[in-house]
């Protein structure tokens, strides 16, 4: 397996970056990782690394390089409401956005094969927009998307296979509109776990290993079926 940080240039010319960790032998596909507020981190990295070793080519874009670049954060409230701020400033940038650099990220990874994407918190949100409006995907997992069981976003309709794993217990996100969510879209394999917001990162308080490996069972599985 071996990593490097590579340049991006999207559709309107910005460039940003992107952390890309390769497989072993030659890729079964690829994987886009979708950071959470907490820019491209050693947990996100780490999220990269673990698809590559399970067999595809992972590329992380950086998805705050529009407002601010080489964002790494922690998990402190200091750096939650960091984050927030600079979530807040991608969103209020005119559509398409920061769409555009997750274009470029399928893009680049397409000479791997099919490619499929993940992201975590906000960037499970964004996995829901790409789902619908980025080309070239063949596969699509949410991991407690913030903001897609609310107003105008369950509207959507993903243009191909979909997963989200939600946590009971999450307190961003809402047992009731999870509920209401799943039965809007009967076509997405909606998973509930016994675990709070961000289960999936070993750095937070919230971390639940049971659901991690549940959680990554099935993604991988959905991958594997629908990617390579």
């Amino acid at each position: 397996m071996s990593t490097s940080t590579i340049t991006l240039t999207a559709a309107d010319g910005f460039q940003s970056s992107a952390y890309v960790s390769e497989p072993a032998g030659a890729p079964k596909g690829a994987i886009v990782v979708l950071q959470e507020i907490f820019g491209v981190n050693s947990h996100i990295r780490g999220v990269a690394d673990s698809y590559a070793a399970a067999g595809y080519l992972a590329i992380a874009p950086s998805t705050f390089d529009r407002v601010q670049r080489e964002v790494q954060l922690g998990y402190t409230a200091e750096d939650m409401g960091a984050g927030m701020k600079l979530k807040a400033a991608v969103e209020a940038l005119p559509a398409p956005g920061v769409l555009q650099d997750i274009q470029a990220a399928v893009d680049h990874v397409a000479k791997a094969g099919k490619v499929g994407i993940v992201g975590y918190c906000w960037g499970g949100l964004l996995v829901w927009r790409s789902a619908e409006q980025v080309k070239g995907l063949s596969a699509a997992v949410a991991y407690y998307g913030g903001g897609m069981t609310f107003g105008t976003e369950p509207s959507r309709k993903p243009a191909v296979p979909t997963m989200a794993h939600f946590g009971d217990q999450d307190k961003h996100i809402t047992l009731e509109s999870v509920k209401a969510f799943e039965q809007l879209h009967p076509e997405v394999e909606v998973h509930l776990y016994a675990a709070d917001h961000g289960f999936n990162c070993e750095q937070r308080g919230a971390y639940n290993a049971g659901a991690k490996a549940t959680a990554l069972e099935r993604s991988l599985y959905h991958f594997g079926k629908h990617v390579g």
